[in-house]
């Protein structure tokens, strides 16, 4: 069993009935080809439970200061983690990202790129937006619904895949991408809301 399976299995173990974590759409996932995951941020629970929650394993970008402890970046790397610089284009980042899409692996993201204080939507970066257009990965838009309240219910809630096509046809720009991606995240949020 490798780390990032024990790992998964651990933290579900333990967030699952905390959280009494209901998810919905898993089916909308494709069991096989690059994936990218985009989820609102509120919490910084939120890349474990879309990791537990998810079918499969996920590469999660993190911000790069983590990497910094030598025992902390190794083990980060084993569970799937790479390091971005945050505040600036990093082209490391960038290009590991499509790697790993190239690779047929899922990539999970936060298109707000940082958590939100207040849980409403922020505007997102255009970095989802660069690996949806710049890749061939099926996009699949996520929403966690609820307060980190132990014994409150928390939603997960994944939408149908994305059709990029025709953003891709129009040459649109990352950003624009990003907005959609975004859009698609607020549809679930306000339609499995309580």
């Amino acid at each position: 069993m490798s780390l990032y399976t024990f790992a998964k299995n651990l933290v579900a173990v333990i967030l699952f009935p905390v959280f009494r974590i209901k998810i919905i759409g898993k089916e909308n996932i494709p069991k096989e080809g690059p994936v990218i995951i985009c989820s609102n941020h509120t919490s910084n629970f939120d890349p474990p439970v879309v990791g537990i929650t998810s079918p499969r394993d996920i590469y999660f970008m993190a911000k790069g200061e983590l990497f910094e402890k030598r025992f902390l970046g190794k083990l980060l790397l084993k569970i799937h983690a790479f390091p971005v610089k945050r505040g600036m284009k990093d082209r490391n980042a960038l290009r590991r990202g499509l790697e790993i899409l190239e690779e047929g692996y899922t990539l999970g993201l936060f298109p707000e790129g940082t958590r939100s204080k207040t849980g409403e939507l922020g505007r997102p970066l255009a970095g989802a937006g660069f690996f949806a257009l710049r890749s061939k990965a099926t996009i699949v838009p996520c929403a966690i619904i609820g307060p980190y309240q132990p014994g409150k219910r928390l939603k997960v809630v994944y939408g149908k895949p994305m059709d990029m096509e025709k953003l891709r046809n129009s040459k649109a720009s990352a950003q624009e991408a990003a907005d959609a991606i975004m859009e698609e995240i607020k549809f679930l949020k306000e339609n499995h809301s309580p």
